[in-house]
């Protein structure tokens, strides 16, 4: 137990956030990452050396494809299930009216991000989210450095192209 708490739980947040733009919902991340800790707990002895995150990311990433498939054929709208977002009291240097810019920058950003394919999408949650190194994104995705890269910048145009199309809209 001491081993799986020393190699996973410090990267259960990274494996949410990266469920949750891969799935779209919050309670399917949850149970992505739930499914992923148990799988990971279940292999621990095939991790002999290595990066950790990496190497659970792999997994995480693999069960969210695999709940992608499954619910392919169900039709579910995402629901942002966090309600909380700015509960408690303002700081003194956030205005009601800076707060408002900031929340409605930060909706069309998700717009934009979720409508990205899960591909190019994902790239981008591990570089710009996760601050992740090019290598270890290789490493989860299992593809070459290279096609990071090159993918990583094709998922950032298509995002500016994105910002673009609902900022016109709005």
């Amino acid at each position: 137990m001491n081993r799986f708490e020393e190699l996973v739980a410090p990267h259960l947040d990274a494996a949410y956030n990266l469920a949750r733009w891969l799935t779209g919902s919050d309670s399917a991340a949850r149970d992505v990452v739930q499914e992923s800790a148990l799988r990971a707990f279940r292999y621990l002895q095939r991790f002999t050396d290595g990066n950790a995150k990496a190497w659970f990311l792999t997994i995480v990433r693999n069960e969210s494809y695999t709940w992608l498939k499954a619910s392919a054929g169900r039709h579910w709208v995402p629901v942002d299930d966090e309600t909380d977002h700015h509960e408690g009291a303002l700081s003194h240097n956030q205005t009601p009216e800076l707060l408002a810019i900031h929340t409605e920058n930060a909706a069309l950003i998700q717009r934009a991000l979720s409508a990205l394919p899960p591909v190019f999408r994902e790239v981008i949650v591990l570089k710009e989210l996760e601050d992740m190194p090019y290598k270890d994104i290789a490493l989860v995705v299992d593809i070459p450095i290279g096609t990071v890269m090159s993918r990583l910048a094709r998922a950032r145009a298509m995002l500016k192209l994105e910002l673009l199309k609902w900022h016109e809209h709005e």
